[in-house]
């Protein structure tokens, strides 16, 4: 029973964490990339960027592919973990 108490809080916070942010902060959740190019042209309005993007994506994609990269890194990063730990508890098995 100790540990529904525990699961049903933990997953309390979590909507609470996801929740509350959304409600209570007014404003704009732009980008870094907006905020970057915005502190340049203030700086220097006159700077001109050395590269062009081969294609201008819409902004769900860009989400999307920025999505699937945080995943893939995620997934490499728990298989790793997993794998290492496999190894760790397989040694003290055989130790």
């Amino acid at each position: 029973m100790k540990n529904k108490w525990r699961n049903l809080l933990m997953l309390l916070a979590v909507i609470l964490l996801v929740v509350l942010p959304l409600l209570l902060v007014n404003g704009d959740f732009g980008g870094a990339d907006d905020a970057a190019e915005s502190a340049i042209t203030e700086i220097d309005p006159a700077y001109k960027p050395w590269f062009k993007p081969l294609a201008e994506l819409p902004g769900e994609t860009e989400s999307m592919l920025f999505a699937l990269q945080a995943a893939l890194g995620a997934g490499v990063i728990g298989y790793t973990l997993g794998l290492l730990r496999g190894r760790q508890d397989r040694q003290k098995l055989n130790d």
